[in-house]
């Protein structure tokens, strides 16, 4: 599998030590991006284990859930145990969602909504088979940006979880990339108002292609440069 924009050379080693120098900037972007308002500072000494001022315990959490779900798929990858199953997907969930969600660890029993949109997720009966669904369209896509994407964006509307989706949904979209050597896509939390607007289009839709080309346009041009050295 390869990816056809930017002719980048696959390098697991490289695409790893890139996102570890980038974690407070990626728990930094995804708290922001459900309104949890960290400055980058707060969230890198957050990260060395000191309590920061100003912002409740709950905000706290998740943070640092982000950061420890990130570290588990850092590992998870390094020793080559990545997959996408049912299985890796709850437990990283288990991970993610710590006191965040109604449950965590296991795909929703119950209905949700999505605020903005009248879209409805499909029941959570369905949900086993959908995932299996997703991930067999994923394999049969060549482009490894196109198959990441195509997972997230498919989480993110099934809604396995009764919350935490769309994050699970990037740290799915990442793990495949990062597991295949290639360099994660970060969503800045200043571009959330596209991301946003984007996303509510999509819900309604189930058109991937204007995400897919706002998602890849997220990618950073200096690491683009450094993964073709």
């Amino acid at each position: 599998m390869e990816e056809t924009q930017w002719h980048m050379n696959p390098n697991k080693a490289k695409a790893i030590m890139l996102a570890k120098r980038q974690l407070p900037e990626f728990v930094c972007d995804a708290v922001n991006l459900e309104g949890i308002n960290f400055t980058l500072p707060e969230i890198q000494t957050l990260l060395d284990g000191i309590t920061v001022g100003g912002h409740t315990v709950t905000d706290q959490q998740i943070a640092l859930n982000q950061a420890d779900t990130w570290r588990a798929l850092f590992e998870i990858i390094e020793n080559n145990q990545f997959e996408i199953t049912m299985e890796q997907v709850c437990s990283l969930h288990l991970i993610a969602a710590k006191n965040d969600a109604l449950a965590w660890g296991k795909f929703r029993s119950g209905g949700v909504t999505i605020a903005g949109t009248d879209y409805m997720p499909p029941q959570a009966d369905s949900l086993p088979k959908l995932f299996e669904k997703m991930v067999d369209e994923a394999s049969g896509i060549s482009d490894i940006y196109d198959q990441a994407i195509h997972l997230f964006l498919t989480m993110a509307r099934c809604q396995f979880f009764y919350d935490v989706n769309k994050r699970m949904g990037r740290f799915i979209m990442n793990g495949l990339l990062l597991s295949r050597g290639y360099p994660v896509i970060n969503l800045p939390a200043k571009r959330q108002l596209e991301f946003n607007q984007l996303m509510l289009l999509f819900y309604e839709t189930g058109d991937q292609e204007p995400m897919n080309t706002f998602l890849r346009s997220c990618l950073e041009a200096k690491v683009i440069e450094i993964m073709k050295e």
